[in-house]
């Protein structure tokens, strides 16, 4: 099994309008809703390649029976989320028809008391146990520590669970220190960490910072990963037009299964870059158009070797 922790979990709310204008009003063409947080995305995408997935979290609220009522409909999803008192939050997506972009708008998560984040850790010790892997996704909700992912790194490693960290600021800081197996970070969060915006040195610097493996998202040009074996830069064919939000939770997927099943890197990479494409094209986050992804599986262009 692999679990997936969110710790601010949401109500993915994504629009569709013919096209976005400031200052006007909007007629709304398609709903869609789904339950959301980086690490939900990312255990529907592992769900959906076979993997037996655990996504646990924090729900709450309305919103909070929301997400937990469409996560039982989620195939292959097993719900281990901790209810807490405040109320989950929502995102909401607004996609232009006519450019193809998209407008986001994050509420904030609800305030997390210490006897909730308490019960959090039993229960998150209590699935490790059965656990493959993990993967730690996103922001944090207020009331949890800052070094709460290194408090989960930690206690993974305790335990042999290899682990994946994507967040970001002070809390991908103290994550690192306690080294786990590999962090995704996108350019931005590599160069606030590293105070370096040239990509290569920057991975390799976040590796010095305590992560086994770095794997840098550098949007439309794909990964690069800097991995005790060696450096590669995986770039899909072409550039795909649609809706981002969710791509690099698919790559996570991508490299966590990968892991799972110890592929090689130029695999994982492959993978995660063919599933964060494929995500662009499909139309809400945690979904992947599974046409394009099989098409760039094959297609997908990885260099770089184990002499870098």
């Amino acid at each position: 099994m692999i679990l997936t922790v969110t710790l601010n979990t949401a109500l993915d709310v994504t629009y569709r309008v013919p096209r976005l204008l400031p200052h006007a009003s909007h007629r709304v063409t398609a709903v869609c809703e789904r339950p959301g947080g980086k690490g939900i995305n990312v255990a529907r995408v592992l769900a959906a390649l076979g993997h037996e997935v655990t996504a646990t979290g924090f729900a709450g609220g309305p919103t909070g029976a929301v997400v937990q009522e469409l996560l039982a409909r989620s195939p292959g999803v097993t719900d281990a989320l901790v209810p807490c008192a405040g109320t989950t939050r929502r995102t909401l997506a607004v996609t232009d028809e006519t450019s193809g972009d998209t407008t986001q708008f994050n509420e904030p998560g609800p305030m997390i008391t210490p006897a909730e984040w308490s019960r959090f850790l039993a229960r998150y010790e209590e699935l490790l146990a059965g656990s493959r892997a993990v993967a730690l996704s996103g922001s944090l909700p207020p009331g949890v520590p800052v070094g709460a992912y290194a408090v989960l790194v930690r206690a993974a490693r305790a335990a042999g669970v290899p682990v994946l960290l994507d967040t970001s600021g002070e809390a991908l800081r103290r994550g690192v220190a306690a080294r786990p197996e590999m962090i995704k970070p996108n350019a931005a969060e590599l160069a606030e960490l590293t105070g370096s915006r040239e990509p290569l040195p920057a991975t390799r610097d976040a590796r010095r910072r305590g992560a086994h493996a770095v794997v840098t998202s550098l949007g439309p040009a794909g990964l690069l990963a800097a991995t005790p074996e060696g450096v590669w830069q995986a770039a899909p064919p072409r550039a795909l037009s649609g809706n981002p939000t969710g791509a690099g939770d698919s790559a996570v997927a991508g490299l966590l299964s990968a892991l799972a099943e110890d592929l090689d890197w130029p695999s994982r990479l492959t993978r995660a870059v063919a599933l964060s494409a494929a995500t662009v094209a499909a139309p809400a986050a945690g979904e992947f158009d599974p046409g394009v992804y099989e098409e760039l599986r094959t297609a997908v262009c990885v260099t770089g070797d184990a002499d870098r």
